[in-house]
């Protein structure tokens, strides 16, 4: 079977591919990626000598690029997002683009190529914001309420794959994600920013009164629940994914990480709240638990010391990407945090 994975240099698009060449050694993975700046094919190299692996550099936007790369493919899986929302709020343009307009020119090519599954990877933000200290949970019969450019951005992709399907009869599925952490993940998301950001010496950023709560997923148990929608999911199908925590809020796991790293508290410093900041997230996965026996297996206090660790471990890594355009977008951020 061959694989066409987009983002495959990014974060969760890095995991899956080294999670999906291992267990399933006689496929093939073609990873296509713009190389933005969280593209690092550094994150790759365990695999790039891999005669089943191949990198294509290319845009999701450019029809021509496309239609040549999905050539032969049987199964898509599309990771390629703009993904952060506070970028999204300096400049909504390249996420719509990227992400709504990119999808569909996936979706024209893959309906031309015939693939047997056109997978989409999305998250959680799509459905809005919960309130505090209700049992309120994100499901697949959740409505839709995009609250940031990233979130709306997203939303319009997944009614163009569901659109796909109805119109075209393209075989797809969609998961819906919850927040995913582990080993390459870009420092401008929460936790390698506290990680970092603590290792170089500096204040740890912290939003408004840092009681947002998000649902926490290990990036290996993401892996694996897509794995399982591909092998059993059914097509025109969309399931949630979400982790082992509930209801742990964003300065908890501040502080969780700061006492991991032999810090102190002082290292904590507040900022002025992002604007639309979601309050809560919490995520039902039930169906992908009864329908196809997914369920987490990476707890998050075992998996968050590890992912410490990894950072520790890899600082060359880290420091290297953390350099150049990142400072100064963290500067324009966070108003000159240190």
């Amino acid at each position: 079977m061959k694989l066409l994975v987009t983002g495959g240099a990014g974060f969760i698009g890095t995991n899956f591919i080294i999670y999906w060449l291992s267990h399933h050694p006689e496929d093939t993975v073609v990873n296509f990626d713009k190389l933005t700046y969280a593209g690092n094919l550094n994150n790759l190299t365990s695999v790039e000598k891999n005669p089943q692996y191949r990198f294509v550099q290319g845009d999701i936007c450019d029809a021509k690029a496309v239609g040549a790369v999905m050539d032969g493919i049987d199964i898509v899986v599309h990771f390629a997002a703009e993904s952060h929302v506070d970028r999204s709020i300096l400049e909504a343009a390249p996420f719509v683009m990227t992400n709504v307009v990119g999808t569909q020119v996936l979706l024209d090519a893959a309906l031309k190529a015939k693939v047997r599954r056109f997978h989409h990877v999305s998250t959680d933000e799509v459905f809005g914001s919960l309130e505090l200290g209700t049992p309120d949970t994100f499901s697949e019969r959740t409505l839709y309420n995009p609250r940031s450019p990233y979130s709306a951005s997203k939303a319009g992709s997944d009614h163009l794959v569901r659109a796909y399907y109805h119109t075209f009869g393209l075989p797809v599925t969609i998961t819906n994600c919850s927040n995913n952490y582990g080993p390459y993940q870009f420092p401008e998301k929460l936790i390698p920013l506290v990680i970092t950001n603590l290792v170089e010496g500096k204040k740890v950023p912290v939003y408004g009164d840092g009681l947002n709560v998000r649902d926490w997923l290990y990036v290996e148990d993401h892996c694996r629940a897509i794995d399982a929608v591909l092998s059993d999911g059914k097509v025109g199908e969309t399931y949630c994914v979400g982790g082992t925590t509930e209801d742990i809020n964003n300065i908890t796991i501040v502080k969780k990480i700061i006492s991991l790293m032999g810090k102190d508290e002082s290292s904590i410093e507040f900022v002025k709240d992002r604007l639309g900041h979601d309050r809560r997230y919490a995520v039902d996965w039930s169906k992908i638990k009864n329908d196809l026996g997914w369920k987490p297996q990476h707890d998050f206090d075992t998996w968050l010391t590890r992912t410490v660790e990894w950072y520790r471990a890899n600082e060359p890594w880290w420091r290297d990407v953390k350099s150049g355009a990142y400072q100064t977008y963290y500067t324009t951020q966070y108003q000159g945090t240190v």
